[in-house]
């Protein structure tokens, strides 16, 4: 009985767990402090900013576009074009797809042009589609289309041939058919492969527009966000030049670690599809 009570060790605290989206995200801080370090640090080792601008001034460029010097319209402006491509392709993907998950013919023919089209870069036809189309969004969108619509559609394939045989039968014993058969059979089992082609289309799209915008850059009138590159490029600003390359990886990043993060948790990893 010589212990007082008041001396008794009380129970540890439990420690504070972070959810696995916010551990995710502290890695990624951490990763680009570190990159940016990095960047700061061989800035100043070469001491010239004409050739590669520091991280600080990189920034300060990035700001001052953003406030005074119409950034914001022009990655609206490439975004907006961006996104009327990307939906086109995947609407005619998950058309092609459908007729040759319906029929052997359309399927070998589906194949046969992802072989032919899908190495292809997108940039190599945009001489045709400025030929064909003329110098502005059309053009543009055709090039998007390319970009998106061959890895898309083969992902979305290649996922609806790997759904289990048991899960086909169920769909059939029911009676689905046709496009009941694929969007409530072939599209939920196919998912993962779904996201992931849409996550590599999002990314070939984003970069053919960029490479697009930097050959003309005009589209509806106004210059995009390849396109203000270029031009700042030509004016040897280059920490505005490096100021829209940072935006390009920021709403890359964005789409990724949001849009894309978010589609999953709500969808494949929410039914244990992925882990």
């Amino acid at each position: 009985m010589s212990e007082i009570a008041g001396d008794r060790p009380g129970p540890l605290a439990a420690p504070i767990a972070l959810p696995e989206w916010g551990v995710a995200s502290l890695r990624k801080l951490a990763i680009l402090a570190v990159l940016a370090l990095a960047w700061q640090a061989a800035a100043v080792w070469t001491a010239k900013p004409i050739l590669l601008p520091s991280f600080t001034q990189t920034m300060a460029a990035l700001a001052e576009g953003l406030l005074n010097e119409g950034l914001v319209s022009s990655s609206w402006t490439s975004l907006s074009v961006l996104l009327k491509g990307y939906a086109l392709a995947v609407a005619i993907a998950f058309l092609l797809v459908s007729l040759a998950v319906a029929n052997g013919f359309a399927r070998e023919t589906l194949r046969t042009l992802i072989s032919m089209f899908n190495p292809l870069p997108a940039i190599a036809i945009l001489p045709l589609a400025m030929l064909w189309f003329g110098l502005g969004e059309k053009s543009l969108l055709f090039v998007l289309v390319h970009a998106v619509l061959w890895p898309f559609a083969l992902a979305t394939l290649g996922g609806f041939d790997a759904v289990p045989e048991t899960q086909r039968l169920v769909g059939r014993n029911y009676g689905l058919r046709g496009p009941a058969y694929v969007f409530r059979i072939l599209i939920p089992a196919a998912l993962p492969s779904i996201i992931y082609g849409l996550k590599i289309g999002w990314a070939f799209a984003w970069r053919t527009l960029i490479a697009a915008e930097l050959v003309f850059g005009v589209s509806s009138g106004q210059g995009g966000l390849g396109w203000y590159i270029f031009r700042n490029r030509n004016e040897l600003f280059t920490d505005k030049v490096f100021a829209g390359l940072a935006l390009v990886i920021i709403i890359g990043l964005l789409v990724e670690g949001v849009v894309f993060r978010a589609l999953e948790a709500m969808t494949v990893r929410k039914w244990g599809m992925q882990r």
